[in-house]
């Protein structure tokens, strides 16, 4: 009985041919979409609409998530017992669960900051504004590209070595041809951030311009 407790409660799970403890990171990166989408929305809410009603709700959820994650178990947090739902067909990536923890401590710090401001104090400022930004930051990259920013800051405080990053970014090896890009690609990628900032120069005035209805203006020629 006490080992089935400890075996729900603990940090990680125990794979055959891992020595760690692992999680799987396609969760992991789902979850990360989901909470990037809530904090998304609800901060295009606030700055539009001066609404702060859904964000104040999206903090307090977020928050109550990742305590849940980092001081009970990865296993009964809501965000990603869902993102097991979306992605559980598809083949686990298995990943370190130390450097994970420690992410997700910074990311229980950042939502408790939050949450005095705008829930406690109930007040925003410059620093909200910065924290959001972070958040969102750290969400994008881990839900879009894979990259725990958070992960990263973990050799600062523990001497031992990341192990199981997703890619495999913490092993030195050596880029495949079709991982390395060509100095023909870079030009094509400054090319088309020059041909941006020409847009943006020269089409400015005319894409500022309101668009009318479609179906209004069909009506009116009928009209005529």
């Amino acid at each position: 009985m006490e080992n089935k407790i400890k075996k729900t409660f603990r940090f990680g799970e125990e794979v055959e041919g891992y020595n760690i403890p692992v999680l799987n990171e396609r969760e992991i990166r789902a979850a990360a979409g989901i909470l990037f989408l809530a904090t998304f929305l609800s901060l295009m809410f606030a700055i539009f609409k001066a609404n702060f009603i859904p964000i104040k709700y999206v903090i307090t959820f977020f928050l109550t998530d990742f305590i849940i994650r980092v001081f009970i178990s990865p296993n009964f947090s809501p965000t990603l017992i869902v993102a097991r739902l979306i992605v559980g067909n598809q083949t686990p990536e298995y990943v370190g669960a130390a450097q994970k923890k420690f992410a997700w401590v910074i990311g229980v710090l950042l939502a408790a900051t939050m949450f005095v401001f705008f829930i406690i104090v109930n007040a925003y400022s410059f620093i909200t504004g910065i924290i959001c930004l972070i958040c969102l930051i750290f969400l994008f990259f881990e839900s879009v590209f894979g990259i725990c920013l958070g992960c990263m800051f973990y050799p600062m405080f523990y001497k031992n070595k990341m192990q199981l990053c997703p890619g495999d970014v913490c092993e030195v090896k050596e880029k495949q041809d079709i991982q390395k890009v060509s100095k023909s690609q870079l030009l094509i990628l400054l090319t088309f951030i020059g041909f941006v900032i020409l847009v943006v120069y020269f089409m400015n005035d005319k894409f500022t311009v309101q668009p009318n209805e479609l179906t209004g203006n069909a009506m009116a020629e009928q009209r005529k």
